[in-house]
């Protein structure tokens, strides 16, 4: 059972070096040469099994932050907004999707080592387990402030993979008399199998977690959307820094300017037949 608030991702960026055209690019504000180290909690967890039960692949995602300039005195935010937050294998970023799963994207797992020179994944787990086979026992543990995860399992019918989520259970709800409950929580992240090469996936859903059952999931996926012309008059005016604004305003890179961020939703739902376990930390 993993400990999600003690296990953490931590990073060293290779030595700085500026951009040809934008002047805070990376949101950076530092010197060329320098380095600086990011730490960030776990929020959730992924595994991929073949046929024969054997892991073929380990998926993490990481808390989120809202963009910011890093490592600066003032104007610490980014105006216009966006949340950042990183997916990730043992060797790979993984993107978020942007889109609907129904939706194709042009999305690339990149190596971690093109954005760092070191890495280390702290994963910490509870030195005791016990899972709960009922709403009374769920009732009694969520009551008692028992550290709490949840395991679901679900068959990917095209490719054969076993999917495991493992995350930590946020919010509950109960109905002690007749030992109802109902788990909603989340992020989780969710590998989209379409783009799994047999190594690793290219694209992954950012998602809440809601069941009620033992044998049934619900999720629901995060996706962009286009904010109408009178909201991005006020969306996309910056304050404070631009992370657009150009060293030399002559000297423009190709497609400039860039679209801004878009804001997101959730949406998208998917139902499934699944093995949904709540565990209790038997050492919390």
């Amino acid at each position: 059972m993993i400990n999600f608030p003690r296990s953490t991702f931590t990073w060293q960026i290779h030595p700085w070096v500026p951009d040809p055209y934008y002047k805070w690019a990376g949101g950076f504000v530092g010197k060329p040469g320098q380095v600086y180290h990011v730490r960030f909690d776990l929020d959730a967890a992924c595994r991929l099994r073949d046929g024969q039960s054997q892991e073929v692949a380990a998926l993490y995602l990481g808390a989120p932050c809202h963009a910011e300039y890093t490592i600066a005195a003032d104007n610490l935010f980014q105006i216009p907004s966006a949340e950042w937050r990183l997916a990730f294998s043992a060797t790979h970023s993984l993107p978020i999707a942007r889109r609907p799963s129904r939706e194709h994207e042009e999305a690339q797992a990149t190596p971690l080592s093109r954005g760092f020179q070191s890495w280390q994944l702290n994963l910490r787990s509870f030195a005791g387990e016990q899972v709960l086979t009922d709403g009374a026992a769920i009732a009694r543990a969520t009551l008692a402030g028992a550290a709490l995860n949840a395991r679901t399992c679900y068959r990917d019918g095209r490719t054969g993979l076993e999917v495991e989520l493992e995350y930590p259970v946020n919010v509950t709800n109960l109905n002690v008399a007749d030992a109802e409950f109902q788990v909603c929580t989340g992020p989780v992240l969710l590998p989209d199998l379409a783009t799994w090469d047999g190594a690793t996936v290219h694209r992954v859903f950012l998602a809440h977690a809601a069941f009620s059952r033992f044998d049934r999931i619900e999720f629901l996926l995060r996706r962009e959307v286009e904010a109408a012309p009178e909201e991005r008059a006020w969306l996309d005016r910056p304050r404070g820094r631009d992370r657009f604004e150009l060293i030399d305003p002559g000297k423009r890179p190709p497609g400039y300017p860039p679209p801004r961020h878009r804001p997101t939703v959730f949406n998208e739902t998917w139902e499934l037949e699944a093995r949904n376990a709540v565990v209790e930390a038997l050492d919390s």
